[in-house]
Formats: structure tokens, sequence, C-alpha cells
């Protein structure tokens, strides 16, 4: 965390008071399922965003970034759009969330520096979201529930706030979840969150957004790689808030609230209520669901092997009926697939560029990162560094 405290002394000429960080998070089975109420295998990774932070009293916030040239400077009850500083929205919107749920905060310095590749499908936008709400906790201490502010939490004898439970975690996530869809305009869901929140060193977490719980399952012996293509998407476009359109009208002409209650059968014999898009998109939810729960059984039996088998199942389930990925993805998919000691390769993240998610034997995976590189640039003219991630602890 040295970059992200020099970046906030070389700016504001003082040392920071608190720094927190949030990890990225992968993706590793059920793309797009979140929304859907479904079943999703994610994990928590060693790329971060980081802020350091020190409070002020005259009501200003100023945020400066390791990866934007100029400061971006607001009140601390005002909080607007800047189009010369997009990237400050995810940061603005958490706090318009929490001042809409009752939680008193004064302005403050901060300085933000990421580990996370932008534009990857790792998901820098939720880890800046939750390590925002994790700052103004740490700067003006308070406690969530499920209407608004509770009682603080205390400091201890060496001024450190106890870990968030459970429960708050998910209070968290949810308000990072509405910053994203109301004030940035991403109508996603609560994966992204919960992963960086929820994430434990070694384990897949395994998350049933009917139910909001969170399983964990040990993973260890495979290298968990990422090979990022190059493409940059911006969910903010409005691809990703399409797909979730034609799952809710899929849902809705089916009968049921979210596409978690269909199965494959009832899926097919109700074809004919649906237009092709909406086919397409409720195919791929509920096939990628049962994937999710098989790939589960597989994982629990230390079986890699089929595990990778529902990988490479879910990324052509993506190209072909989601229709989410790019060239490029399905390149990274071909490549890794031809590869001595790659069990599995699939898309992950919302998609329309972004990065691959790879499962590889782990005596094989220098040799995995290095043939990828080389292959991906004979064939596109483009560099590419494939990055080896470890299972990390999430943020709360």
């Amino acid at each position: 965390m040295l970059e992200v405290q020099t970046l906030f002394k070389r700016h504001f000429n003082f040392s920071a008071t608190h720094i927190v960080r949030a990890p990225g998070r992968l993706e590793l089975l059920g793309n797009h399922v979140d929304y859907n109420d479904g079943l999703v295998l994610s994990l928590a990774v060693d790329r971060y965003i980081e802020i350091a932070s020190s409070p002020r009293t005259d009501g200003k916030i100023e945020l400066i970034s390791s990866s934007f040239p100029e400061p971006e400077v607001f009140w601390s009850n005002e909080f607007k759009k800047n189009p010369a500083a997009p990237w400050a929205d995810y940061v603005k919107g958490v706090l318009d969330q929490l001042h809409k749920r009752g939680v008193n905060f004064n302005g403050f310095n901060a300085a933000i520096h990421g580990t996370i590749p932008m534009g990857a499908g790792m998901s820098s936008s939720a880890a800046l979201e939750v390590a925002t709400a994790l700052t103004v906790r740490q700067l003006y201490p308070f406690s969530l529930n499920e209407t608004g502010a509770a009682l603080p939490p205390t400091r201890d004898s060496q001024g450190k706030l106890p870990p968030l439970s459970n429960t708050e975690k998910l209070h968290f996530a949810k308000v990072c979840r509405a910053a994203e869809n109301q004030f940035v305009g991403v109508q996603s869901g609560l994966l992204d969150q919960i992963s960086s929140l929820f994430g434990k060193a070694w384990h897949v977490m395994e998350i049933d957004f009917q139910s909001l719980s969170v399983q964990l399952t040990p993973m260890a012996g495979e290298a968990i790689i990422v090979c990022n293509s190059g493409v940059k998407h911006s969910l903010v476009a409005g691809d990703y808030n399409e797909l979730r359109v034609q799952c809710e009208n899929a849902a809705k002409a089916l009968g049921v609230k979210f596409l978690r209650a269909v199965d494959p059968q009832f899926l097919a014999a109700n074809k004919a209520k649906l237009t092709p898009r909406e086919y397409e998109c409720a195919f791929h939810v509920v096939s990628e669901i049962q994937r999710v729960i098989f790939a589960v059984k597989a994982l629990r039996e230390d079986d890699h092997q089929q595990f990778g088998q529902y990988m490479f199942q879910s990324h052509e389930s993506s190209r072909h009926f989601l229709k989410n990925s790019v060239p490029e993805l399905d390149l990274l998919v071909d490549l890794a697939r031809t590869q001595p000691g790659c069990l599995g390769a699939r898309l992950t993240g919302g998609g329309f560029g972004g990065a691959t998610i790879n499962l590889v034997a782990h005596h094989q995976a220098e040799a995995f990162m290095a043939n990828m590189a080389r292959l991906y640039q004979e064939r596109t003219g483009h560099k590419m560094q494939p990055i080896l991630c470890q299972i990390v602890d999430g943020a709360g």
C-alpha cells in the first residue's frame, strides 16, 4: 500500500490517517445469472483498489487518482456527475447512497490507487465502491441495517473498528450496488460487491442470489490465470443493461419473477411465448445455473478436470446464446483449449471485451502464460501479459 500513501502525501503534503483496500473479483462460473436470482461461483483476487484518506472540516471532498491527471473536488452534501471525471461517479454514487440512508459524514481528502486492470472484467468499479464505503466508515464511523444508519461501532484501545459482520457486509454490498444502478447507470446485480466483501483466501464463494447466502469451498492445487483481451468494455454503454432487459422480459413472459424459477424442460415447452432473443438469453441463464450446480459437485469431489469442462461450456453458451463475447475473447479461449495443463477457460465478468479466466495445472502455469502471450500476439499483433492471481480475503 506504499504507492497510495506516497500518492496522498505528494498531493496533500501530509500523511493519510486511514488506508483501506478492496479486492477485485473473478467470476469463475455463472455468467449474468446474479440478477436472475441464480447461483454464481466467484473469487476475490489479489488485485486491489486502495484509498488513503484524511478528514477535513470545510465540508469539501477532494479526490485524486493515480490513473487520472486532474483532481475532483465537490461538497460533501452535493453529488453531481462531472463529464470530465466519470471515474469519480463510483465514489459519488456511494456517498449519495450513504447520505440517503442517514449516514452523517463531513469532507475528506482521498487518494485512489488501483492494481486491477480497468476494463478487464475484474470489477475495479465494485472494488472502488466498496473501498469508498469502508473509507467513510473509517473516517466517520457508522453502521448499517436494512433501513439505513444504525448505532455506530466503537473503536478499540488501538483505535481499530470491529470487522463487519456478514449481515452488515450484505448491507454494504447493497449500498454499493444501488450506487452503480442509480448513479452510474449500470443495472448490475450484487455479484461484484459481495465478492469483494465476502472473499476468503484459497476458497471459492458459492453465492446464492435467491437467499443471498455465501458458502465457501476450498480450491487449491490449480493456478488461476487471467488473459486480458485488451478490448475495454464500457458497461454504461448499454449492452449489459440490454441483456438484463431481455432476461426480465423473458421471465415475465414465462410467468415467473426471475429466471432462477425456470428449468430447461419448462423453458423448452414454453419457447413459443418468447421472442428469439428472449429465448436465447433465457436459455443461457437457465443452462448456466444448471452448470453451476453440477460444477459445485465437481469442485467438492476435487474433480477439477470436469469443473474445467463446465467452464468451456459456459463460454460457448455466452458466445452463441448470450452473445456477450467478442472475437478476441473467443480466440483466447480457443488458444487456451490447445494448451497442456489448461483445464478450463471462459470469459469472465460482463463481457463485450475484458478478460478470460483460465484454470491451469500449477506445474504448467508458467508455460501456459508464455505460450498464450506469444500466440495471442502472433494472431492479433497485440501484446498480452497473462496475470497469475491468488485467491484472497475480502475487504470486510
